[in-house]
């Protein structure tokens, strides 16, 4: 069963998906949003909804947690944790939290390597962010956590 990766910002949220083995994640697409938690959460859980329909399901929800280097909790990490709740009332997958600290720098500095013009990069950054986010996940789920 596949799994969705959650990058989730101010104003777009990137998703990832993994491949039905769970071994492999890859940016699907980036969703933009002006609206609240609430109207995010409908959007990902659409998205949920498209991809259970599919032929190899989905298993799962992985969502980037924003702290601070140190680990403490920033900000945004109390809208994440909101949003998973909003969005657990409207999916029956279950939702797990990944950390996301440095996760876009390394997707930044992938995407780099293919493009080189930033606002090509900006567009794909926040799905290549939710892969790396997801991919860090089944490397853990795997016993083959990356090293920051």
């Amino acid at each position: 069963m596949r799994i969705l990766g959650v990058d989730y910002g101010d104003r777009r949220i990137g998703l990832a998906v993994s491949d039905s083995s769970g071994m492999l994640a890859r940016p699907w697409k980036v969703l933009q949003h002006k609206g609240s938690i609430r109207i995010s959460a409908q959007l990902i859980a659409s998205a949920v909804d498209f991809l259970s329909k599919e032929e190899d399901g989905l298993g799962g929800i992985v969502i980037g947690l924003p702290v601070r280097l140190d680990g403490t909790p920033n900000e945004q990490t109390t809208r994440v944790r909101e949003l998973s709740r909003c969005l657990s009332r409207l999916v029956n997958s279950p939702i797990l939290f990944q950390d996301e600290r440095l996760t876009s720098r390394e997707a930044e500095s992938r995407l780099a390597v293919k493009e080189r013009d930033w606002r090509r990069r900006k567009v794909k950054l926040d799905a290549a962010a939710a892969a790396v986010i997801l991919q860090d996940y089944l490397d853990q789920k795997a016993g083959m956590s990356r090293c920051h």
